[in-house]
């Protein structure tokens, strides 16, 4: 192993964790009423049985605001003191003000400054690489980095394609300075490929098609997928960039404690392990509780692993993602908590 072994000073890591979903469930079952699909259907091509969905009149900031609670609690701190919050989302309260000024003023982080991130379900990771270079500087202290995203919000339930695929959820952690020793956040690689802009988005809401009776009649303000070549995608680039981490710190799969991936499609989850040479004990999967919640599955997977006892201390860990854009990303860390 290469790992650098550098003392704390000048490194990020994540201290706290904190998750929020919303308590309705919406099961295989339920949308078998709902379109012309099955649970078996759902469970042999996704691996999703059950998505929880926020209820009406409740926005991002409320889920965002519950998991950076907790994960606050958990850390001891209050959020007074706070220094910055970035919000990975595709889903805000609304177009503006961002969502992260909204979470601010509801936890009472008195002080702090903020601002919202979009790149979908690799958004919490490239939000997470914000946060760890504004305390790796030395500009801020303590912090949060959210990712979440309230999908049901944004879909057709008409469309079987889509609706199947997505739930709604949160998930927080604190970003701050590791301490001497410990090693942290140790690696970054995040691409971006825009040509890939087509295959998945919602067309409309923003300055190039505002809303209208047009766009609200040609449902363009609900999520729009080519599966195939979001599959096709997301299966070469998340195993690439994991491999590009593992070779540059001179690792192998087999050195990584756990592999923590974007919870999009089991089958993609368990091509990515084979490719890197993992066994299924080193990988988290729990798409089948959550669904795709976006930009919070991998810290919704993160608590998974923790309740299931198989995250600790010292763990080297390989986080990845891939979302519209298209957006690659991943990260490689010690787990210092």
């Amino acid at each position: 192993m290469k790992l650098d072994a550098r003392r704390g000073h000048g490194r990020a890591k994540i201290s706290s964790l904190g998750t929020y979903v919303p308590p309705r469930l919406m099961t295989n079952s339920d949308l078998e009423k709902m379109v012309d699909t099955s649970d078996q259907w759902i469970l042999e091509r996704t691996g999703i049985r059950t998505r929880h969905i926020l209820e009406k009149g409740q926005g991002l900031s409320d889920m965002a605001t519950h998991a950076a609670r907790q994960c606050l609690e958990r850390r001891g701190l209050a959020a007074t003191d706070v220094d910055a919050i970035i919000v990975a989302t595709v889903t805000p309260d609304m177009m503006f003000p961002a969502t992260a000024a909204l979470v601010q003023d509801k936890l009472g982080a008195k002080g702090a400054w903020g601002f919202d991130l979009s790149a979908a379900c690799s958004g919490f990771l490239y939000a997470l690489q914000v946060g760890a270079k504004l305390v790796e500087s030395g500009a801020q202290k303590n912090v949060l980095v959210i990712g979440g995203d309230v999908m049901s919000s944004i879909l057709d339930y008409t469309d079987r394609a889509t609706c199947i695929l997505f739930g709604d959820g949160c998930g927080a952690v604190l970003v701050e300075p590791a301490e001497e020793g410990e090693q942290g956040i140790l690696d970054f690689a995040h691409e971006v490929d825009g040509s890939g802009g087509v295959s998945l988005n919602m067309p409309a809401g923003g300055s190039l098609n505002p809303a209208s009776h047009e766009t609200v009649d040609k449902k363009m303000h609900y999520v729009h997928q080519d599966g195939q070549a979001v599959y096709k995608f997301a299966v070469r680039k998340m195993a690439e960039a994991c491999e590009t981490l593992l070779d540059r710190n001179g690792l192998k799969g087999s050195d990584i404690s756990l592999l923590i991936p974007h919870q999009a499609n089991k089958r993609i989850i368990t091509s990515t392990a084979e490719r890197l040479g993992m066994k299924d004990e080193q990988v988290v999967i729990n798409i089948d509780r959550y669904g795709n919640t976006t930009a919070a599955t991998i810290p919704l997977a993160m608590q998974t692993a923790v309740d299931e006892g198989r995250l600790k201390k010292g763990d080297l860990v390989l986080l990845a993602s891939v979302g519209a854009g298209f957006t690659v990303g991943a990260c490689l860390l010690r787990w210092e908590f």
